[in-house]
């Protein structure tokens, strides 16, 4: 099998190649790519590849302006820190995806996937409804929770909301007056009930809110630690994971 990376960050790229090699070593890799221009270029000018594992958000643009560009038949999976609306359009549209942090069991079942349709599938999806779905304007974001305290019920707005996080087996979230209530949301869930232009999630225990960050430092192995408003309980949990570094800084750029 022929495979090439379209990935614009080192670490997720290098991270990817090692999990590929892993499951199959025989697996060639042909090429790994940063950018849609360089993309472009590649492919007018190489025979396609068996496979292409294709990040959405590359330094230059949407990676679906490279098929603006050039005609490409090769499988396509995605890999994706998009919401749960893009996952499911990609799932409506036959299209394998991974979703960020990518794990090894995730990517051996699209490999295996791959193999069990090898010679079958053609890349015959319609890439521009798929970019009006990535793109909608229109995609309704929760805008409210009700939260119990005893016997009474409290709206809180979710621009009031500085910050979700997991403390022992619970989840809450923090308003910017410093006021926390238990909510009955995992932070999973709550990745896709929040606007993802406004929330991100930065670990396994911290999904916040663009406009609680008052400050942020470099960390240790290209990580970024953050200092939020109101301040964390545990000001070491609040540093963005290697994993999602690279999304998080693109996030900051939007």
């Amino acid at each position: 099998m022929k495979v090439v990376i379209i990935e614009d960050e080192a670490f997720a790229a290098l991270r990817l190649k090692k999990m590929i090699l892993d499951f199959n070593p025989e697996i060639k890799i042909l090429a790994e790519l940063e950018s849609v221009a360089e993309s472009v270029k590649w492919f007018k000018s190489n025979p396609e590849p068996d496979l292409i594992f294709l990040d959405i958000h590359l330094e230059d643009d949407l990676s679906f302006a490279i098929f603006e560009q050039v005609n490409i038949s090769s499988p396509v999976i995605f890999t994706t820190a998009f919401d749960e609306y893009a996952i499911k359009a990609f799932k409506l549209k036959s299209i394998d995806y991974l979703l960020k942090p990518i794990v090894h069991e995730e990517l051996a079942a699209a490999l295996k996937k791959y193999e069990q349709f090898s010679g079958l599938h053609t890349n015959s999806v319609d890439l521009q409804s798929l970019y009006n779905l990535l793109t909608n304007k229109d995609i309704k974001y929760r805008e409210r929770f009700s939260i119990s305290i005893g016997t009474k019920i409290k709206m809180v707005e979710v621009a009031d909301i500085a910050y979700f996080y997991v403390l022992d087996k619970g989840v809450y979230l923090r308003t910017f007056q410093g006021n926390s209530y238990n909510v009955d949301f995992t932070l999973d869930k709550l990745e896709e009930m929040l606007n993802p232009s406004s929330f991100f999630r930065i670990n396994r225990k911290y999904l916040v809110n663009i406009a609680s960050i008052n400050n942020m430092v470099a960390y240790s192995r290209g990580r970024v630690k953050l200092e939020l408003n109101p301040k964390a309980d545990d000001e070491f949990e609040t540093i963005v994971s290697i994993d999602r570094s690279g999304e998080f800084k693109k996030w900051l750029n939007k």
